[in-house]
């Protein structure tokens, strides 16, 4: 993005009388001259303080599964609002019939609790490991992101290691502030790599709580396990008594009605689901085998709760939201008009000469250049990933938003079915151009 305006320079100029970086949150922040203030949003677009209008295939991190505003959810929210309020502090029926929807869905669930965000969930399913196991360690597969506790924010500095040196990756935190306490009680493993999961379990095992993992990295370009990894994966946990926790915050009710687990038929222990799950209302929650979310209550079980946990708003949501993505063909169109938005770019890269490979599911792939598609966090490294920045802040430049960096997917959404392709093509080819010449 270029030639700031003298609105934006306003706004970002106020805001940072107010918030650190001028920002709600970190991720939020793309530079002095590239943060993005938006107006408004509506279906598969948002317009920003200057009226410039995007295509969005960022969706907000990924929620938006419907599109925007969709107005059989909002009506359902508006509706519980009204009619029954937002908070008690009680139970209410809701809470039943949305944890119903889930099963009928994920036969991978059969008790759950609520949570707020995807953080909240993977807190409550880890806890919920320990409490079961009596052990305390925990694996982390490299590439994937489970949230903001401390424990959670360490990773495998792939970005700062030299490939050709021999060596793995030094272990990082994500920033200032995390305790390097938090850092002794767990391991990490590179995806689809079975000598690194052996061994790990044959010096460590009896005291792993749980492996916790992507299946297709949200955060890591949709690079996805092999289906015999995860099925040796499923296997190692069962033999050594660990949980396997699959984190669906992204993949849940996206790239299938019952999640990643659905395309690949293993079940986990336990599950995170968050997201798509409301279509950008603020909801979550974990859940698993019955033996093993039961030692969740009173009396020395394991502690969940929370003041905004299962709240109307989130609730009536998530009920809407699942509804539609159970009994119509939402998610077989994000399928279809997703793999024509691939087929697009793909015929964009090759007419450029550009070797490039796709990951993961059309609802929410990634795209490598290079010759190969990556089989873990690590092969990342070898893709060009400074040429497709280039191109996504060219895309971005002409109306294509998404997030500049080849670890993050092109999200699809129902509303995408609107999305000229033709349009998309050419802004496409005049984006790659432009990222070729000046690289």
């Amino acid at each position: 993005m270029t030639n700031i305006s003298d609105e934006q320079a306003r706004r970002m100029t106020e805001a940072h009388l107010h918030m650190p970086q001028g920002v709600a949150e970190n991720y939020r922040y793309w530079g002095e001259e590239q943060t993005v203030f938006v107006d408004h949003v509506q279906g598969c677009r948002l317009t920003d303080c200057d009226g410039k209008e995007y295509v969005d295939f960022r969706l907000g991190y990924g929620p938006i599964i419907l599109g925007y505003r969709d107005s059989r959810v909002d009506a359902a929210v508006i509706k519980a609002i009204t009619e029954l309020g937002t908070i008690s502090g009680f139970s209410t029926p809701m809470d039943v019939e949305v944890v119903k929807r889930v099963k009928s869905l994920c036969p991978n669930i059969d008790k759950m609790r609520f949570a707020n965000s995807g953080t909240e969930a993977v807190m409550g399913a880890l806890r919920t490991a320990r409490g079961f196991t009596g052990r305390n360690r925990v694996v982390i597969v490299e590439g994937g992101f489970h949230g903001l506790t401390d424990e959670m924010m360490w990773k495998s500095d792939v970005e700062g290691w030299d490939a050709s040196s021999g060596t793995t990756p030094d272990i990082i935190p994500f920033g200032a502030g995390i305790p390097a306490s938090t850092r002794d009680l767990v391991d990490f493993i590179p995806l689809n790599d079975s000598e690194a999961l052996t061994q790990l379990f044959s010096e460590k095992g009896d005291q792993i709580a749980a492996v916790l993992l992507e299946p297709i990295m949200g955060n890591c370009g949709s690079i996805a396990a092999t289906p015999a990894w995860m099925q040796e994966l499923r296997d190692t946990c069962t033999q050594h008594g660990s949980m396997l926790i699959i984190d669906e915050v992204k993949t849940g009710f996206r790239v299938a009605k019952g999640g990643a687990q659905e395309l690949y038929g293993i079940h986990a222990d336990l599950t995170t689901y968050a997201k798509a799950m409301g279509n950008g209302y603020p909801v979550a929650c974990f859940g698993g085998r019955a033996e093993v979310m039961d030692v969740i209550g009173a009396g020395g079980g394991v502690v969940h709760g929370g003041t905004y946990t299962a709240n109307l708003v989130a609730l009536s949501a998530a009920n809407a939201t699942v509804d539609i993505l159970a009994n119509t063909d939402a998610l077989a169109t994000v399928e279809r008009v997703g793999a024509a938005i691939r087929d697009v770019l793909g015929r964009v890269f090759t007419a450029a000469g550009i070797e490039h490979r796709f990951a993961g599911p059309a609802a929410m792939f990634g795209i490598h250049f290079g010759d190969n598609v990556p089989t873990n966090y690590r092969d990342w490294k070898s893709t060009d990933s400074d040429l497709y920045t280039a191109f996504a802040w060219q895309l971005i430049e002409h109306g294509v938003m998404l997030e500049p960096d080849s670890r993050e997917p092109w999200f699809i959404c129902e509303s995408h079915r609107d999305v000229d392709l033709g349009w998309l093509e050419d802004v496409a080819t005049k984006s790659m151009k432009i990222a070729m010449e000046a690289s």
